[in-house]
């Protein structure tokens, strides 16, 4: 399956908050907002934002110079277009190598049949698709699981990111005491319980949310400036993939048709 169209993916959406509480860098004694600029390390003077670009080092204080012109020249395809041309039976990718998952979902009601099709059809062969994906700047091997009535995109780790293993555990003894062994299961019958998202809830942050509450009780309303605007709320990261799947199976039936 190919021909992904790049411009339906071009948001994600993560399917996990990594930071829901954000702070602001504020002036103590005025209570206003700072703003940081990068600043030319040997003139001392504010660099303009069309002046910014990225330097490779190729020695001391000599940098290889490249401009957004030149980042986006390089691009890859997979920066506009997804290939889908493998898939794979879903348990033989280790945990290990997913990193972080996005929901996908339909925009429209056409775009939700072709959706559930290919849903379904991953479902029923219990399998995931294999793509690539630019982020950041760097190509992503991703995976798209289905789950439940969705589906769901992984980023994958690059396989020099893991680790093995053997390395790490080689010094720990094949075989545990067989006496301890019984004492260790009673234990874990008597603590076993049922699986909740509580057993990771975040105390520190639970903390802090409280605390920010009283503060906010001890503050008086603050007036809004004359003429200011209320900031516009941020667009929806949701990926739509409709399209991208639309053409892709249009693409399949051509090239079929050719051959």
């Amino acid at each position: 399956m190919s021909g992904f169209d790049r411009q339906a993916i071009a948001d994600t959406k993560r399917l996990v908050d990594f930071a829901s509480l954000r702070f602001h860098t504020l002036n103590k004694e005025t209570g206003n907002r700072v703003v940081s600029r990068y600043i030319d390390s040997v003139t001392g003077k504010p660099v303009k934002d069309e002046n910014e670009a990225k330097g490779y080092a190729r020695g001391e204080n000599d940098y290889v110079i490249l401009t957004e012109d030149d980042l986006d020249a390089v691009a890859l395809d997979t920066v506009k277009t997804i290939d889908i041309d493998k898939f794979v039976p879903a348990d033989s990718i280790e945990w290990i190598y997913l990193e972080k998952p996005h929901y996908l979902m339909p925009d429209d009601a056409v775009g939700n049949e072709a959706f559930a099709v290919i849903r379904d059809a991953m479902k029923a062969d219990k399998v995931f698709g294999v793509s690539k994906l630019v982020m950041g700047r760097r190509e992503r091997a991703v995976v798209l699981e289905p789950r439940g009535e969705g589906i769901v995109l992984w980023s994958l780790r690059f396989g020099d990111e893991v680790r093995p293993e053997e390395s790490y555990f080689e010094d720990i003894d094949d075989e545990a005491d067989p006496d301890l062994v019984p004492l260790v299961q009673q234990l874990i019958k008597k603590k076993t319980a049922r699986w909740s998202p509580n057993m990771v809830s975040d105390p520190i942050q639970e903390s802090l949310l409280r605390l920010i509450e009283e503060k906010k009780k001890l503050l008086k309303p603050k007036k809004a400036a004359e003429g200011g605007k209320e900031e516009a709320a941020p667009a929806s990261n949701v990926v739509n993939i409709m399209e991208a799947l639309r053409k892709s199976v249009e693409a399949d039936l051509k090239n079929r048709k050719a051959g």
